[in-house]
């Protein structure tokens, strides 16, 4: 019997178990882990500002390339109209010729030129009649030649048109390969980043925050939040988050109804994992029991939901981002039967979905770090949430 509890214990703590994360556990850390990330937001707004550059110069460059393909486009229907019309003019000349010769074929089995030469009155008419003769013959290889020249013009046109088409196809290669390019910088942004300004004013609010509640300087901070927590609880719910003390988790659940994985946590730095379903506003549960720590719009437009659940003697965060509806206030308890929101596909988002974050801290006031711990203390969902393996793989239930 003891041997069965004991296996029992040991799984229940390899289940609920959270990494020790190594983000500021004091006050005093905490300030320390501020004034450095502070410092590293300088350095980002540096590269942000090199990345914003650069991704002008790709517009521009864009806007250089369209332009050329607008002139090629332009001079592609002139030299199609100029063909139309050479073609135009060597049917006429054709017909033309056909005339001409015509004129001078041998008719009724008697040669018109010498019907026509020998016809004259006298010695100075026939001289005449022959010269015509001449410059009608002199005409026709002229005409001959012109013919010629235009065919061999025409060819040559249309040489030139099948090259300016070869250097717009290549051109629009260029361009694609430049959208892409603005597309995978643009993809790069994870999902709820915050601002560099909110993430400041975040930080500095952290530090006020833990301040407020009493903390010692030296006092681990996760101690200091549940002993505030449990001291200034109340049964009802409401408030703020941090005088709500949540209920210990007693498992994990899967979000939805239904659905399946679209994208794997930290896949290209993504920090979650995206869900999705047929229906694209399907209800959308706490994974597990847990209070509503922040609710928001991300500066994208997301709507977010962020619960803190109680695991182990610690805290860990849930985050729920590009919701279309929600239907809870911070400071709520929830439980894993509960609709907090509908999925949606507000903010940074191209396509209906949840992005679903596993986290150990939180950037919030009151999560105990800054943004850039935040990214550093991400969970694989799937370390606690039984989903299929693969992508688009269907799962139905809870």
């Amino acid at each position: 019997m003891k041997k069965i509890n004991l296996v029992i214990l040991l799984t229940l703590l390899a289940v609920f178990l959270v990494p020790i994360n190594t983000n500021a556990k004091t006050l005093g850390e905490l300030r320390q882990e501020v004034e450095t990330f502070t410092a590293d937001l300088e350095n980002k707004n540096n590269q942000i500002a090199a990345n914003d550059a650069e991704v002008k110069e790709i517009q521009q460059n864009i806007a250089d390339i369209e332009s050329q393909i607008s002139e090629i486009e332009s001079e592609t229907a002139v030299l199609e109209q100029e063909i139309e019309e050479s073609n135009n003019e060597i049917a006429e000349k054709s017909e033309q010729s056909k005339s001409l010769f015509q004129y001078l074929q041998v008719s009724e089995g008697e040669n018109a030129y010498l019907e026509y030469i020998f016809g004259a009155t006298d010695v100075t008419d026939m001289v005449y009649r022959m010269a015509i003769v001449e410059q009608l013959t002199e005409y026709n290889d002229k005409i001959m030649d012109e013919l010629t020249a235009l065919v061999k013009e025409n060819e040559q046109r249309k040489e030139e048109l099948a090259t300016k088409n070869e250097e717009l196809e290549k051109l629009t290669d260029e361009l694609e390969a430049e959208q892409a390019k603005i597309n995978a910088e643009t993809a790069s942004i994870k999902d709820a980043m915050p601002s560099v300004q909110q993430q400041l004013e975040e930080a500095k609010e952290n530090i006020e925050y833990y301040e407020s509640i009493g903390c010692g300087e030296n006092e681990n901070l996760s101690a200091c939040q549940i002993r505030y927590d449990r001291s200034h609880s109340s049964s009802s719910g409401g408030g703020g988050a941090g005088n709500v003390m949540p209920p210990s988790a007693s498992g994990f659940y899967r979000p939805m109804e239904s659905g399946y994985v679209t994208q794997e946590w930290m896949n290209a730095g993504h920090l979650g994992m995206d869900l999705s379903n047929t229906n694209k506003t399907i209800e959308i549960h706490p994974i597990a029991t847990g209070v509503v720590f922040a609710k928001y719009y991300d500066d994208y437009g997301a709507l977010v939901l962020k619960i803190r659940h109680y695991v182990n003697g610690r805290y860990i965060y849930s985050t729920y981002a590009h919701l279309s509806a929600w239907y809870v206030n911070v400071g709520d308890i929830v439980n894993p039967s509960d609709v907090i929101g509908r999925m949606g596909n507000t903010g940074y988002s191209f396509g209906a979905h949840l992005h679903l974050e596993l986290t150990t801290c939180d950037w919030h006031a009151g999560g105990g770090c800054t943004w850039t711990t935040y990214q550093k203390s991400t969970i694989n969902p799937r370390q606690y949430i039984g989903f299929p393996s693969g992508l688009r793989v269907w799962w139905s239930g809870r």
